[in-house]
């Protein structure tokens, strides 16, 4: 089940607000048809406790990216089935919204799952969790429907000339509320790098970041937003994750791996690209450095149950996990990858390696 409450809403909004900038009126938009009906969930009041429901259920609070919906739902029936009176609750999202949830609202959570692993390092390491593991991949792709608008010239030489033709539109995701929106970003400079080519007079980047500025309202609050948008003909085209466009069944463009984020023999041109986004702090920027796509998983040091959050993530690392995740159309990693093994719980270290990264 996914649960949301307007009071966790309304601290949400007077959060974003408070942080400025588009990411204010976008967040504050989302939750606001959230908890006047177009939402289905529910959830505690920000700084409660999370414990026990009526008849001694026990809640369990999965805050999640928006692209690992699909693969979480199926977690969760499982875990559940696993852990009687134990009741899922999922809150999807953008990752930085996921993790300031724990950090600026007080929100308690058992499970943080980032679409990017550096946004738990960045944000939540050490001060509100000590370890991660990392547990998937992705790829940037661009989605679109059968009535976009020049559907059947688009593909993965020509995708930003298309873009910028009159009428055309194309939506993204905010970079300060979802890792997709600074990795679009990030992929806009790096086709400057590998295209090589001017239009009228404008770098690529410059190009299409003038046909969808940060305030424009294709910008969105995470990357699910995207799809109602382009399926209703209001937007032609949309900056995803591959999972997602698979998941809603909808064609894509494929890009050249130098460009969308997915293999690591590319890294060091990756890592040209660079996007500022909101930091820990107000007023606070940080730096997000290209590298490919991968998942993070924590458990909040405050976790009302982290036993049962350690078992979780143990699901998500198992056998059972991975077809979850395949399901959900990722690539597993397998094992998980930790920069510090001897921060990771006893348990889970016979699923994990350590890397550097």
């Amino acid at each position: 089940m996914i649960k949301r409450a307007k009071e966790a809403a309304q601290k949400i909004m007077r959060y974003v607000k408070t942080a400025g900038g588009p990411a204010a009126g976008i967040v504050s938009a989302t939750l606001l048809a959230l908890v006047s009906g177009c939402g289905t969930s529910s959830a505690p009041s920000a700084g409660g406790r999370a414990g026990e429901a009526a008849g001694g259920t026990t809640k369990f609070y999965v805050f999640h990216a928006a692209s690992l919906s699909r693969a979480f739902e199926d977690l969760e029936k499982e875990f559940e089935a696993r852990h009687p009176g134990v009741d899922v609750l999922r809150e999807s999202s953008g990752s930085q919204t996921a993790v300031r949830k724990v950090t600026e609202l007080n929100r308690e959570g058992d499970i943080i799952a980032s679409a990017d692993y550096t946004i738990l390092r960045d944000l939540m390491i050490p001060d509100h969790a000590k370890w991660q593991i990392l547990f998937a991949r992705n790829r940037l792709v661009i989605a679109y429907t059968d009535k976009s608008r020049y559907a059947d010239q688009i593909n993965g030489d020509n995708w930003y000339r298309i873009l910028l033709k009159p009428h055309v539109m194309f939506g993204r995701v905010n970079p300060d509320t979802g890792p997709v929106g600074y990795r679009t970003l990030q992929m806009w400079q790096l086709a400057d790098l590998y295209y090589k080519e001017k239009i009228g007079g404008k770098s690529i980047y410059q190009a299409l970041l003038k046909r969808c500025p940060q305030d424009s309202t294709r910008t969105t609050s995470d990357v699910e937003e995207l799809i109602g948008p382009l399926e209703s003909m209001g937007l032609d085209y949309a900056f995803v994750y591959e999972n997602v466009a698979k998941q809603h069944n909808l064609p894509y463009v494929t890009l050249p791996e130098q460009i969308d984020l997915s293999n690591e023999q590319y890294e060091d041109f990756y890592r040209k690209a660079k996007v500022e986004i909101i930091g820990k702090k107000k007023g606070e920027r940080i730096t997000e450095v290209g590298r490919p796509i991968v998942y993070g998983i924590t458990v909040p040091s405050d976790a009302p149950h982290p036993d049962l959050a350690v078992e979780f993530v143990k699901l998500l690392l198992s056998d059972e996990g991975a077809k979850s995740l395949e399901k959900g159309f990722f690539t597993p990693i397998r094992p998980g990858l930790t920069p510090d093994i001897d921060a990771v719980p006893p348990s889970l270290r016979p699923l994990v390696k350590e890397a550097k990264f």
